[in-house]
């Protein structure tokens, strides 16, 4: 059978994996290697050894689809949400560090990363089930003659350790500051027109941003929950595309630089001066981006990851084995890998793509 049809087999049977992160590195378990965790459109949080997985990959790997498909089994796998899993992120550092989850059925769960890592085979053959130690349910609104509304999905996460709080972004046009001692909500930021793709905090500034479906992202005082600025990635340009929404947000870690992912539009802008300083058109819709010191990594609906300098110039295209891909995780080493759809699978063993940079 061609390379392409097995391929397309594979990908009609397939998992999305919609997020990735890499696990804080530990300081007193040599036993605790980096692991990788991933969250997938089945409502599973899945982590695997980034020792095993790159160990895994022959030196001989070239470039074609069907050489970079290699099996993958996690380490632990839980069942996290009733519906896709979004997003998930660490809490804290080391062996003190918390699982964060978000997902479709609009809840933040959390676990305690190390009793993940102690108790895994247990939660695999108990069918993924454990009891998550915090469970978050974004409000509900009353609606005609006192019904509730959905819980409105939660898309995106984000963290301030310092201040104590979990950002959501949500489906009702509004993000949410939790604060996690309490497990109450702070404060809500309304003023976008559509559901929320992506929330960052700017922990420096006190401030939060976010993206919408309603083509601008927002910048919000962290104390009194106002809009401080809204950005428009599109705002100058004469023809906008008909799905002009921000898919994804990201910041350097100076916390200055901002970097937009518009549909097939990249654009970066000053923080302090509230200035575009540059934007270009890609040849796909861009779905995540992360900043790599000054460049910008980019993955979207084509099976490249592209790398960027502030100015919007391609330094570099790598080859991806999916056609389209959802995440891009930079490791604090440097290394950069990209785990994208399709998360292929069949009981009891899952696949995963992977490359190194």
């Amino acid at each position: 059978m061609p390379t392409e049809s097995i391929l397309d087999d594979l990908e009609s049977s397939s998992l999305t994996i919609f997020r990735t992160v890499f696990s804080p590195p530990s300081t007193t378990d040599d036993r605790n290697p980096n692991y990788i965790v991933a969250a997938s459109s089945d409502g599973s949080i899945a982590s695997y050894s980034l020792s095993s997985l790159i160990s895994s990959v022959s030196p001989a790997v070239g470039s074609s689809r069907a050489q970079n498909l290699f099996v993958a089994e996690p380490d632990c796998l839980i069942n996290g949400h009733d519906g896709p899993t979004y997003d998930v992120k660490f809490y804290g550092d080391a062996e003190d560090s918390l699982l964060l989850s978000c997902g479709d059925d609009g809840r933040i769960r959390r676990w305690k990363w190390m009793d993940l890592f102690e108790a895994k085979q247990n939660i695999i053959l108990e069918g993924g089930l454990l009891k998550p130690q915090l469970d978050l349910a974004n409000p509900q609104h009353k609606g005609p003659w006192g019904a509730s509304s959905p819980i409105p999905e939660t898309n995106a996460i984000a963290v301030d350790t310092q201040g104590g709080s979990i950002y959501a972004a949500a489906g009702d046009s509004c993000a949410y500051c939790w604060d996690v001692e309490k497990s109450k909500i702070k404060l809500t930021f309304k003023g976008h027109s559509g559901y929320l793709h992506s929330v960052v905090a700017r922990n420096s500034c006190n401030q939060i941003i976010t993206g919408s479906e309603d083509g601008t992202a927002r910048i919000w005082d962290c104390r009194s929950g106002k809009c401080t600025n809204v950005i428009e990635p599109e705002k100058d340009k004469k023809s906008k595309e008909f799905f002009s929404y921000v898919s994804c947000i990201a910041l350097d870690a100076n916390e200055k630089w901002l970097a937009c992912g518009s549909g097939r539009n990249l654009s970066v802008w000053n923080l302090s001066a509230s200035e575009r300083i540059s934007g270009i058109t890609t040849r796909a819709c861009i779905q995540d981006i992360c900043f790599d010191d000054n460049q910008i990594l980019a993955v979207g609906a084509e099976p490249v990851l592209s790398r960027y300098d502030i100015n919007g110039v391609m330094l570099s295209q790598i080859q991806c084995v999916p056609r389209s891909t959802f995440s891009v995780s930079l490791h604090l080493s440097g290394v950069c890998s990209s785990f994208p759809v399709p998360f292929l699978y069949s009981t009891p063993k899952r696949f995963l793509t992977i490359f190194n940079h």
